[in-house]
């Protein structure tokens, strides 16, 4: 069963000059839906096409031109919001959303503000063991993308790239519950790991598959209590929004930044502005972009080439009952049923594919606690340094899986079984056939390891009666008898000979 009992972190409080302050955070992330056509055409949405490539008419804005919504990424609106444990609305419809901006070829962008695809959710976002920070999911919405400007290939003329215009996005708003940057970083973090489990979107913000604009205020201590209890905004500070964050580390800088400006004008009597306002990080602070808008100010109104979007609880079912296990369920599946620790479940749910690397080895050898040593301190350890990601990797699930095999039936040793790891992801090959083709089996025949045992014992009769005085010596013996063998005898049995021989 899924216990998913934990205690709420202390929000961040921030000494001012004249007091105490804490952090209230809200976020809306922007997640590129992965899908091969875009929202409203069939265009396709690969990144790094030339520019302007992958547009159709109805992306340009041509005359005429009608917009068709693609069945699939309603599907992975759907997924997501059943991810999230939202409701999911049966009748939803598209607005437009109207303001001018050169790579927005309509006019206006076709969004969902008054009837979205999805409703109110929540979301567990862990900070350490037994504590968490539950951040309710106000609503999921989808809407187009617009395209980018390119101010820097000439100095008198900017470009307009519109490959990204009409691309499906999901916009996850969340309520002002995330309490301080790091919070705010690790919630992103889970979203990201839920979306990349429900194969919903990639998740990459290095191409802008996700961005985060994150809304900042500031309240004196009980404020925020007061507003939990009533829910009214009004005992909450103006929050400004920074825009357009795709870097953790950025994120908690640029919170800081901001929650620290709005603190020094609170205390100097000013008033904070609502507004929107952009991070620098080469300058670590944020700088004002354009006056907070409301939505009068893009004067929606019902987009009037789409019908209301209605879709049947039937259908929603089978989505359900086609979902993936997702990472909580999984990491209490690992520590539950494989005896893993809280770290060792963390680190391999983090993402899907450590995920399925790591169930691929348990299902070869059978042993879970052995699997998550292998795969998190041989495999991940090596991938690291050679800068290489889980799905480069040169070894196999089954190959890992049949190493630890032939430690678990006394095949070889494990120092015999690291250098067979090395051999195996330079050179490839089953790990057996090796073992056998390169005399790597471990020396079981006990014969053979007294023989070494009393050799070693009467050739160094100086050290035998230092371990007979000290018992923690004779390890020493052991140690000379594996060098001797080339690490072929198996320990337990050399440990136990030594002790025996010693009369320990």
């Amino acid at each position: 069963m899924l216990d998913l009992s934990f205690t709420s972190p202390e929000p961040k409080v921030i000494a001012g000059a004249k007091g105490d302050w804490e952090l209230v955070i809200g976020m809306e992330i922007h997640a590129q839906v992965s899908s091969n056509a875009k929202l409203f055409s069939g265009a396709s949405t690969g990144f790094g096409a030339e520019p302007n490539s992958h547009v159709a008419f109805v992306d340009a804005a041509m005359p005429g031109m009608l917009p068709v919504i693609n069945e699939f990424c309603v599907e992975q609106a759907v997924k997501t919001g059943l991810g999230l444990k939202a409701a999911i609305n049966l009748r939803s419809a598209f607005d437009r959303k109207n303001y001018f901006y050169p790579d927005l070829p309509q006019g206006y962008q076709i969004s969902q503000l008054y009837h979205p695809i999805v409703g109110e959710g929540e979301i567990i976002v862990e900070m350490g063991p037994g504590v968490a920070r539950k951040v309710r999911i106000e609503r999921i919405h989808l809407e187009q993308d617009a395209g980018k400007s390119i101010h820097d290939m000439d100095p008198n003329m900017s470009f307009v790239d519109l490959n990204r215009t009409g691309v499906a996005l999901m916009e996850i708003v969340s309520r002002p519950d995330i309490r301080g940057p790091e919070e705010a970083a690790a919630y992103v973090v889970k979203l990201r790991q839920v979306l990349r489990y429900l194969g919903t979107c990639d998740g990459n913000m290095q191409n802008g598959n996700l961005r985060a604009d994150v809304n900042v205020s500031v309240c004196k201590p009980g404020q925020y209590e007061k507003y939990q209890a009533t829910g009214d905004f009004g005992h909450l500070g103006t929050r400004c929004e920074l825009k357009n964050m795709n870097s953790m580390r950025f994120i908690q800088m640029a919170i800081d930044y901001e929650a620290r400006r709005q603190i020094a004008i609170l205390e100097d009597g000013g008033e904070i502005v609502q507004e929107t306002r952009l991070y620098d990080p080469d300058k670590n602070e944020t700088r004002s972009m354009r006056s907070k808008e409301e939505a009068h100010d893009y004067r929606y109104f019902p987009c009037p080439d789409l019908l209301p979007l209605e879709i049947e609880q039937a259908w929603v079912d089978d989505i359900a009952a086609g979902m993936p296990e997702l990472p909580d369920a999984k990491k209490a599946r690992f520590i539950a049923e494989l005896g893993l620790s809280d770290y060792d479940a963390s680190v391999l749910t983090a993402d899907v594919e450590n995920a399925d690397y790591f169930e691929g080895v348990v299902a070869v050898c059978g042993d879970g606690k052995q699997a998550a040593n292998w795969v998190i301190n041989e495999l991940f350890g090596r991938l690291k340094k050679d800068g290489t990601e889980i799905a480069g990797s040169p070894v196999t699930p089954a190959q890992i899986g049949g190493i630890i095999a032939l430690i678990l039936k006394g095949d070889i040793s494990g120092k015999i079984a690291k250098d067979l790891f090395e051999i195996v992801y330079t050179e490839g090959g089953d790990p057996a056939a090796i073992v056998e083709a390169r005399g790597m089996k471990q020396v079981t025949d006990l014969g053979a390891i007294e023989k070494a045992v009393d050799e070693i014992i009467a050739a160094n009769p100086a050290q035998v009666e230092k371990a007979k005085a000290n018992p923690k010596l004779a390890g020493w013996f052991v140690g000379q008898v594996l060098k001797a063998s080339g690490g072929k005898a198996n320990p337990a049995a050399v440990n136990d000979l030594v002790a025996q021989k010693l009369g320990l």
